[in-house]
């Protein structure tokens, strides 16, 4: 067994990132206030071209203020992708809104467009037009976001576009997070470039930015004592995180580089083993790859996904399931959907293999050895 832990997606500092945080240290700018955090949502809006950004504690959070600021409230409904993370739901029913899902298409592995729209007749035949549209980037491939928009502006309901995975991807060329009227970003630890933990929102419109940030402050009134008349979130990143996330996005484009090169890595040296399979790039994606991500048929193969899981676990390496269908959840299971199947055959027999921007030739070698002497066992 390997000795030291190989981990799914540990983080992977470039060398700046002490630069700006020694800098907050020094001028005392220890709060959620200060320089880094102006500076890294300048930079960061200026990467992705949107025009402005908050950055916050988290994704979710950001999800959180979209909604507040589309005025989604009790009884509302909202369109969101199924096969993802909670936190992509989780703040729809923060705002005791109802959550209805969308499954997936085969290729993208992200919300179908047609099942979309399927589901936005079926909504308003009941009386129930929705309010706002979660579209999910998952492992760093891009929905097919013009599909999905001109969808969304037939029925007039806004985007939120969670691009929390894939930040440095694009969609005929244009970045993912700009598609949609918010766009939003996370920076958790495991994330292709992180702030230790923490998310950004961003958004054309400069007065939901500003509303963004006014919330995310405990929406503090001006004045010279404290006055309330919103109620608020301690949502701001604080300027020692920003510093790290200013080092982080200096190295974000050779970030991309190197897990493309670990997906490049496992592609040549898995694609003879039969049963294994690889997801390609949608046309016009250009996909960070954050996470490389296979399926598995057991009846080519001879073993399934969780015995690989197993398998590397036992050697120490970490590896996950792909994402269990929010509408298969128990939290979420009394909720509408619109399951075509494919996110629940995806979870089935999808693994994410260790894909961090960080990993040795020899430990990408050792994970592929693992998964060579199970398939010669079987």
């Amino acid at each position: 067994m390997n000795t030291e832990k190989i981990y799914l997606s540990s983080p992977h500092m470039g060398g700046d990132e002490i630069k700006f945080v020694n800098e907050a240290f020094d001028a005392n700018w220890i709060s959620p206030v200060g320089p880094n955090i102006s500076s890294f949502e300048e930079e960061l809006a200026a990467y992705n071209s949107v025009g402005y950004c908050a950055a916050l504690s988290s994704g979710t959070a950001a999800i959180h203020l979209a909604l507040i600021i589309l005025n989604i409230g009790a009884g509302d409904e909202v369109l969101c992708s199924s096969f993802t993370f909670s936190g992509s739901c989780n703040p729809i029913r923060y705002q005791g809104a109802i959550p209805v899902f969308v499954d997936s298409e085969a290729d993208s592995w992200n919300m179908d467009p047609a099942l979309l729209e399927d589901a936005i007749k079926d909504r308003i035949a009941k009386g129930k037009k929705p309010k706002a549209i979660i579209a999910v980037h998952l492992y760093g491939m891009p929905a097919r976001m013009n599909a999905i928009m001109s969808v969304a502006k037939r029925y007039e309901i806004p985007v939120i576009e969670d691009a929390a995975e894939g930040l440095g991807s694009t969609y005929f060329e244009k970045k993912l997070g700009s598609f949609g009227d918010f766009g939003i970003y996370s920076f958790n630890g495991n994330k292709i470039i992180t702030t230790s933990g923490g998310g950004a929102l961003v958004a054309a419109n400069k007065d939901w930015i500003t509303k963004a940030k006014f919330l995310a402050t405990q929406a503090r009134d001006p004045a010279p004592h404290y006055e309330h008349t919103e109620i608020g979130y301690n949502y701001r990143l604080s300027n020692v995180c920003a510093g790290i996330g200013r080092g982080q996005l200096l190295v974000l484009n050779e970030r991309v580089q190197q897990r493309r090169e670990v997906y490049n890595f496992y592609r040549r040296e898995l694609s003879d083993i039969k049963g294994i399979s690889f997801q390609n790039e949608i046309e016009g994606a250009f996909s960070n790859r954050w996470l490389t991500t296979i399926l598995i048929d057991p009846t080519q193969s001879g073993f399934d996904r969780e015995q690989l899981r197993l398998a590397l676990e036992k050697e120490n390496i970490e590896s996950r399931p792909l994402w269990k269908p929010m509408h298969l959840q128990p939290v979420f299971k009394s909720f509408p959907s619109f399951s075509s199947g494919v996110s629940e055959r995806l979870f089935e027999s999808g693994l994410c293999l260790p894909s961090g921007s960080n990993l040795t030739v020899k430990q990408l070698s050792g994970i592929v050895a693992v998964i060579k002497k199970l398939s010669a066992i079987s």
